[in-house]
């Protein structure tokens, strides 16, 4: 992701997001199903389109809490296929329904999302597109690569000489732990 490191800086999408989330640990749910519903989201489509409708993605899915967004029913789905503030895909609509749900099994299961990806790390990137694909809907290699990347447990999200790296290095992203795999 060398070449974002060097367009990023100073776009006003762009610029806020790799200077202050990309790459950075993440443990608080909402921010992670956000990440996994925005990645999902981004398929086939520019990375910018995703980051101008963030907002509107937001208040469709109320603040992505996984708890609402999964009793999400018939009415919410027609709304979000209607809602021209973010992308209406039947499909992706219906993988972060679902995937809501998932998160909470997760969360029953391990006390929250953030602590389940704890518990599968170290993986290298084939092993947890594997267990993406198991576990949640529409997550092939490109979404689970860039959703474990911007949030910590892939490398690659920066180089080694963009100024952010350092700051996230000071955080000890799962991804730099002494039993991480690349």
């Amino acid at each position: 992701m060398s070449g974002y490191c060097d367009a990023a800086p100073g776009h006003p999408f762009h610029g806020p997001y790799h200077d202050r989330e990309y790459g950075f640990p993440v443990e608080d749910d909402a921010v992670l199903f956000e990440r996994l519903v925005l990645e999902i989201n981004q398929a086939g489509l520019s990375w910018l389109t995703v980051l101008k409708k963030r907002a509107a993605f937001r208040a469709a899915y109320r603040g992505f809490d996984p708890a609402v967004v999964a009793r999400f029913g018939t009415g919410d789905r027609a709304r979000l296929l209607s809602d021209a503030g973010i992308i209406r895909n039947r499909l992706k609509i219906d993988a972060a329904i679902h995937n809501a749900g998932v998160v909470l099994a997760l969360q029953r299961e391990h006390g929250s999302f953030a602590a389940w990806l704890a518990a599968q790390h170290p993986l290298d990137k084939a092993g947890w597109v594997k267990l993406f694909r198991k576990t949640f809907r529409f997550t092939g290699g490109e979404i689970t690569g860039e959703f474990l990347m911007s949030t910590g447990y892939l490398p690659g999200a920066h180089r080694e000489d963009c100024p952010v790296y350092a700051r996230i290095s000071a955080l000890g992203p799962p991804w730099m732990s002494a039993t991480a795999i690349s």
